[in-house]
């Protein structure tokens, strides 16, 4: 990419301040990735007040919502990684062609994905334990759902297309103004007011599917007339072949280590059930604590992958390591803050969100034993970020199956067998401490030797 074509939008990340680059990348993504929180639970909050069936309906959902969302990932990781080293090696022409292609090959793979699960609603939730309560209720939150699912993948495509080229506050404006549209559109269409009817459920999924095309036009409209990055003329298919290729071997692996962490939850979940409801409701209780205290070195990665991307393409092997090296320090700086933090205040911050005497005490259990990981975590989702930009997917989804899948869920199991519930929650402290120091050493030995 050429200084003019960055000008429009862009940077170039291959030269000037590695910690400069990475606050401007990063920062805007922390508001990012709290307003995508705050669209869930906008949706959960609004919805609990229709009652136990409609949210119940609404938790049937969430395991093909996160296939989706995972689906969605893998592709806008695998496009920002080859963009990213293209915009390194400074073929904006190419730059342009790759992102139009990822857009098409996103656009097919969601309209059969689409086609299918329309076809297939009631047997599928019928499979997932639906029944004829719930069953009514899914299906008319999902017809509408489905149709809106190129508004979650499109835009996720053309939102890590332009981090990979350095912009990362369009990408996060869009995001804000999509959470802040669904909070607008929930309870209007949800309970109605005026003209407009309670739609109940489908309201929920009418004020997603119009919040995320808003998306959709606004990320399109970004990537023509702020990026100059679309290719409007459509694409030869040998060219949409070899793009399709390059992007899918980041892609799937990708969005199958996405899928990795909330299966192993899911598992670990059924651990902990066997010590009691208040058990299950503690863990959920500081999963969310947990979720939002991790936000800024989620918010690190997405920052991190165009970064170490573009010098990885411009051969920058002195830059991939301070770039490591920053991170791994911002990442021990925030963990053992956040630490400390969580262990001192954990019954009060705990209390915030349930009264209950003994949910709060299996919280504040987890948040006394996992935080002082957070900081071995975060260099791992960094490393993970680092292997998948330069195009080494593999590397990165088996350090996730490592920590979930090697040492988590066995070690939960076990521990909760033989010890008690606090083993369960040390099991995802030896985790990340293990699998974070592994991560490291391999980016140390395979990433930062040689571009």
């Amino acid at each position: 990419m050429s200084r003019a074509a960055a000008a429009r939008g862009g940077a170039r990340l291959d030269e000037g301040p590695i910690a400069r680059h990475l606050i401007a990348l990063s920062l805007p993504m922390v508001w990012g990735i709290l307003a995508m929180i705050a669209f869930n639970v906008a949706d959960t909050f609004f919805v609990a007040r229709l009652g136990t069936a409609p949210l119940a309906a609404l938790s049937f959902t969430f395991p093909v919502v996160m296939t989706v969302f995972s689906l969605a990932l893998g592709l806008g990781i695998g496009a920002a990684s080859v963009i990213s080293r293209t915009v390194g090696r400074g073929d904006h022409d190419e730059v342009r062609r790759l992102t139009t292609d990822s857009m098409w090959l996103a656009m097919a793979i969601v309209l059969v994905f689409m086609a299918a699960g329309l076809a297939t609603i009631e047997p599928l939730f019928s499979l997932l334990g639906a029944g004829p309560e719930t069953l009514p209720l899914i299906v008319a939150y999902m017809q509408i759902w489905y149709l809106g699912a190129p508004f979650v993948i499109v835009p996720m495509i053309a939102n890590n297309a332009m981090r990979a080229c350095g912009n990362a506050r369009l990408p996060s404006a869009i995001m804000v103004g999509s959470a802040a549209l669904n909070f607008v559109l929930d309870p209007l269409l949800i309970f109605g007011l005026g003209p407009v009817p309670a739609l109940g459920l489908q309201g929920a999924a009418i004020a997603s599917l119009a919040a995320r095309a808003a998306a959709f036009v606004l990320a399109v409209a970004a990537l023509h007339y702020r990026m100059r990055l679309i290719v409007w003329a459509l694409p030869r298919w040998q060219h949409l072949r070899v793009s399709a290729r390059r992007v899918a071997v980041i892609a799937l692996p990708a969005a199958a280590t996405n899928m990795v962490n909330p299966i192993a939850v899911a598992v670990v979940t059924a651990v902990v059930a066997s010590f009691g409801p208040a058990a299950v409701a503690g863990f959920g209780v500081a999963t969310r604590i947990e979720a939002i205290a991790v936000v800024p070195l989620l918010a690190l990665t997405a920052g991190l992958g165009p970064l170490i991307g573009q010098n990885w393409g411009a051969s920058e092997a002195g830059r991939v390591r301070a770039a490591m090296r920053i991170s791994a320090l911002f990442c021990l700086a925030w963990g053992l803050a956040i630490a400390v933090l969580l262990f001192v205040f954990a019954p009060q911050i705990a209390g915030l969100f349930e009264a209950d005497a003994e949910t709060r005490a299996a919280a504040v259990t987890y948040l006394r034993w996992v935080p002082p990981t957070f900081a071995a975590y975060g260099v791992l989702i960094c490393v993970n970020a680092a292997f998948n930009a330069v195009g080494q997917p593999m590397r990165a989804t088996a350090l996730m199956l490592g920590r979930t899948f090697g040492l988590f869920v066995p070690l939960a199991a076990l521990g909760g067998w033989l010890i008690g519930l606090w083993a369960v929650f040390a099991a995802a402290a030896v985790a990340n401490l293990a699998m974070g120091l592994v991560g490291y050493a391999l980016a140390r030995r395979r990433l930062t030797a040689s571009v």
